[in-house]
């Protein structure tokens, strides 16, 4: 079990490093505050936010392992874990090439209609509620980075039991709730955006790097582990 929940870990911390609704919370809060919003309405909004990614998070990977249990019966076929492989390493890849755009300042590989789109919501952001809706969409809105992720996740949950797959859950959710979290503090306890927007910037390409080899890293553990070891240990047994 410890080692399911280790690569569980690890693969929300990977979802950690993707950084739409990190980029979207700093822009609702710069809106916020550029209108003089009262800091305890701006606390609102933001943890509101961070609220609609965590209920989020946590619907799409109980929908997945919910899928996976109806397609697959315990322990998961070796033919879904090589897929999943495949899908790690390529999506590393991608990473390292497309996560930020080759310009200054901290844009995100998505189109620039959805960018407009997600900028526009976040400057009409005036309520708790449409703050919730918000952080909601950020994690719809960069799916196609972090399914893998959740994906991945979703495989090992279907085989452990019930209360280890409520804590994995739990960890997965708080772990790529994280960085969130700590600018959503760091927001709260008044340090200027320029700052938080400053070290974004410095740290984009390490945090690119890092998102896009533990994307390979986890690719190429799970083939050693559930594909390689299980394939020697079968033919063994003939």
């Amino acid at each position: 079990m410890i080692e399911s929940l280790a690569i569980i870990a690890f693969a929300a911390l990977i979802h950690a490093s993707f950084q739409l609704s990190v980029s979207m919370l700093t822009l609702l809060s710069g809106h916020a505050i550029g209108s003089k919003t009262a800091h305890t309405k701006l606390l609102r909004l933001t943890n509101a936010f961070a609220l609609g990614v965590a209920i989020m998070t946590m619907l799409l990977l109980s929908f997945f392992a919910l899928l996976v249990q109806y397609a697959f019966q315990a322990p998961v076929p070796v033919i879904a874990w090589v897929a999943s492989c495949g899908l790690l390493l390529g999506l590393g890849l991608a990473v390292w090439i497309f996560y930020y755009r080759n310009e200054a300042g901290t844009s995100l590989w998505i189109p620039r209609n959805l960018a407009r789109y997600l900028s526009d919501r976040t400057k009409a952001t005036k309520q708790s509620g449409e703050a919730f809706s918000l952080g909601m969409t950020s994690v719809i809105a960069e799916l196609i980075f972090i399914f893998t992720p959740l994906a991945i996740s979703a495989l090992v949950l279907v085989e452990l039991d019930t209360d280890a797959q409520l804590l994995g859950i739990l960890i997965y959710v708080v772990i790529s709730l994280s960085p969130l979290v700590l600018v959503n503090g760091l927001i709260g306890s008044g340090h200027k955006l320029s700052h938080i927007q400053k070290w974004r910037e410095t740290n984009k390409r390490f945090l690119q790097f890092s998102a896009g080899a533990g994307l390979l890293i986890l690719g190429f553990y799970l083939y050693i582990d559930k594909v390689v070891a299980v394939t020697v240990t079968t033919y063994g047994a003939f």
